[in-house]
C-alpha cells in the first residue's frame, strides 16, 4: 500500500502531525494522503502520562477544542511541593521558591489516552487513514532512503512456524514516513544507529514511569489538585537514585499516584516498583488513598535527556518527530504539548515539500530550521540543564541550582553542563551495594506485581514468538547474576523476568505475556543484551484511561 505520508504511533505526536498535514493540504485547496498505524489494539491503549497537560499546542492545533468536546475536564486548582525527608516527614515548599515550569496555572489534569481517542476521531473526520493492531515492524530502506515499514506477520507461534492463522506484514510505502513510536522507539532505535543520528550528541537519558489510577472517598477529593514530591523513597542528597512522585485529582472522585524513578540509578537491587509501592504509604499519599479502591496501573519509560542529548531528526524519506526523538521537557515533568508541536512541525515541513512538487525520498532539512524558530526549541533551550544539575548534585542542591536559573536567569545561564555518563553503566556490583528489604505488600496501599499487570489488561498471543530478544542468552546467568545479581528480576515493573532453579541449574525465565511495554529492559540492562521488539499487533497492555 502507497500513500504520501506514513505516520507510525498514535500518540500526540504522530495523531497531531496526521492532523496538521490534513489541514494544510485543506488550505491549500489540495489532498495529501495520509496513513497512521498503531501497534496497541485501538489508539490510545499503549498511552500512559501522569497528565498535567499543558494546551499551548492543543490551542493551535484546535482554536475550538473546547467545542469540539475534547476530554480536559479539570483545570488545576493548584500545587502542593513537597520534599520528602523520611518515610513520615514532609516539607512543603513554599509557592515562592518553586521553580517556574513547576507552575501550573492554566493547565489541566487529564487521561492522555482519552485525549489521544479524541484526536483519534479529529483526524479520521478529516481523512486519515487510522489503522490499529498494525505494528511496524522494520524500516524499509533502499539506497539509504526510508520508504516505509513493514508490518509484523500474524499467526507465528514460538518457534517461527505459521499457524492456520497466519497472515503476512504487508508493506507501506510512502514519499514521507514519520516515526512517532514514543519513548525508545524500536524503529527509532534503529534510525539513530544507521543513520548516526546522536552523533556529537550527550547520551540519551531515561526514567521509568510507574502510575495507578484510584477511585477514593469523596471527602478526600480536591478536583484540580496537583501534589509533586522529590526525596523519600529515593536518594535526597546523593545520586545513587533520583527522580520524583506524582498525584493528581480529575474528576469524579479519581486520583493518579506514581512515582519516576531516574534509571541513572546505581544499587542493582533498587526496584522502582517496590519503591513506589511503600511511597503510598506515606502520611501526605496516604491521607488521599486510604479507604480508596485501585482500578487502574500501568509503566512506562520516558525520555529526559532534553535539548542536549536531541538526536537529529531528519534522514532521506522522513523524521523522528515527539519523544521517538527526546522533546520530552522534563523540567516540566510534560511531554505532551511538546511532542504535538514537533509533529505539527513535522507536517507542516512535509506539506510544503509535497507542496513543491516532491516525490520524497530527500532530507527534509527545512525543519531544523523551522525546529530551532519555534517555541518548542526555546522552551528545551530553557531547560536544558536540569537534568544535569540533578544528577550532579542531587535532588536538593540540583534542585536549588535549577531554581536560580529557571527564576533568576529565566532560564538562560550562560553555560551548559553535560551528563555523559550512560544510564545503563551506571550500576555498582552487587557486592559493593547494599541489599534493599522491601516491605509485604499490604493488599490496600501497596501490592504485588502480578496483580498490578491483571488491572493493566495485558495480553499477548500465548504462542508468539518471544518480543523480547537476548543477544546472547548466556549473560544473564553467566555474567549479570553473578555482577549484578541480575538486575532485570527487580527493574522489571511487571515481573516479566525470574532466575529460577538453584546452583548450576539456575535459568533466566522470560514471561513476555506479562510485558507492558514499558522498554526499561531495553534501556537499563547493563550488558545492552535485551532488545525490545514489536510483538504482534494487538498486544501489549490494554489502558483504560491512562
Amino acid at each position: 500500500m502507497e500513500y504520501d505520508v506514513l505516520v507510525v504511533g498514535g500518540g500526540p505526536a504522530g495523531l497531531s502531525a496526521a492532523i496538521r498535514l490534513k489541514q494544510k493540504a485543506a488550505e491549500a485547496g489540495k489532498e495529501i494522503n495520509v496513513c497512521l498505524v498503531e501497534k496497541g489494539s485501538e489508539v490510545g491503549a499503549h498511552i500512559l502520562s501522569g497528565a498535567v497537560f499543558e494546551p499551548r499546542a492543543l490551542n493551535e492545533l484546535f482554536p475550538d477544542w473546547k467545542e469540539k468536546g475534547a476530554p480536559l475536564n479539570t483545570p488545576v486548582v493548584g500545587d502542593d511541593i513537597y520534599f520528602f525527608r523520611s518515610e513520615t516527614a514532609a516539607f512543603k515548599m513554599p509557592n515562592l521558591f518553586v521553580p517556574k515550569p513547576m507552575h501550573n496555572e492554566g493547565n489541566y489534569i487529564i487521561s492522555l489516552a482519552n485525549l489521544c481517542r479524541w484526536m483519534k476521531d479529529q483526524a479520521e473526520a478529516l481523512g486519515v487513514e487510522v489503522y490499529a493492531e498494525f505494528a511496524a515492524q522494520t524500516p524499509i530502506v533502499e539506497d539509504g532512503v526510508v520508504k516505509g515499514v513493514t508490518l509484523g506477520d500474524k499467526g507465528v507461534n514460538h518457534k517461527g512456524e505459521q499457524t492456520s492463522d497466519y497472515a503476512p506484514g504487508m508493506e507501506l510505502r510512502a514519499k514521507y514516513t514519520l516515526f512517532a513510536e514514543g519513548c525508545r522507539g524500536h524503529i527509532g532505535k534503529q534510525l539513530i544507529e544507521q543513520y548516526q543520528l546522536a552523533k556529537g550528541k550527550d547520551p540519551q537519558h531515561y526514567a521509568i514511569g510507574i502510575k495507578e489510577i484510584w477511585t477514593i472517598p469523596a471527602e478526600q477529593h480536591k478536583p484540580g489538585l496537583v501534589v509533586h514530591g522529590a526525596g523519600w523513597p529515593l536518594n535526597l542528597l546523593g545520586t545513587e537514585a533520583l527522580g520524583g512522585s506524582f498525584l493528581y485529582h480529575l474528576e469524579n472522585n479519581t486520583v493518579v499516584c506514581g512515582l519516576i524513578v531516574d534509571l541513572s540509578y546505581t544499587n542493582p537491587y533498587l526496584s522502582p516498583y517496590d519503591e513506589f509501592q511503600r511511597f503510598k504509604h506515606h502520611p501526605k499519599i496516604a491521607q488521599y488513598l486510604q479507604g480508596g479502591k485501585r482500578v487502574g496501573y500501568g509503566a512506562r519509560a520516558l525520555v529526559k535527556g532534553g535539548l542536549n542529548s536531541l538526536p537529529k531528526q531528519t534522514f532521506p524519506g522522513g523524521l523522528l518527530i515527539g519523544d521517538d526523538a527526546g522533546t520530552l521537557n522534563f523540567a516540566k515533568i510534560k511531554g505532551s504539548h511538546t511532542a504535538m508541536k514537533s509533529g505539527m512541525l513535522g507536517a507542516e515541513t512535509v506539506a510544503e515539500a509535497l507542496f513543491a512538487g516532491s516525490e520524497g525520498g530527500d532530507e527534509l532539512t527545512g525543519y531544523q530550521q523551522k525546529f530551532e524558530s519555534s517555541w518548542l526549541y526555546e522552551e528545551l533551550y530553557k531547560s536544558r540543564n536540569f537534568g544535569v544539575f540533578l544528577h550532579k548534585f542531587g535532588s536538593l542542591i540540583g534542585g536549588a541550582i535549577n531554581y536560580i536559573e529557571q527564576n533568576w536567569f529565566g532560564g538562560k545561564f550562560p553555560w551548559t553542563f553535560h551528563d555523559l555518563k550512560l544510564d545503563h553503566a551506571a550500576l555498582k556490583p552487587a557486592a559493593q551495594s547494599q541489599k534493599i528489604e522491601y516491605p509485604k505488600a499490604d493488599g490496600k496501599l501497596s501490592f504485588d506485581k502480578l496483580s498490578s499487570v491483571f488491572l493493566s489488561s495485558t495480553n499477548h498471543a500465548e504462542d508468539q514468538p518471544v518480543h523480547l530478544v537476548l543477544k546472547d542468552k548466556t549473560i544473564p546467568i553467566a555474567k549479570n547474576l553473578p555482577m549484578y545479581d541480575e538486575p532485570a528480576q527487580r527493574y522489571c515493573p511487571a515481573g516479566v523476568y525470574e532466575v529460577v532453579g538453584e546452583g548450576q541449574d539456575k535459568r533466566f525465565q522470560i514471561n513476555a505475556q506479562n510485558c507492558v511495554h514499558c522498554k526499561t529492559c531495553d534501556i537499563k540492562d547493563p550488558a545492552q543484551n535485551i532488545t525490545w521488539v514489536a510483538p504482534e499487533g494487538g498486544g501489549g497492555p490494554n489502558y483504560a484511561n491512562m
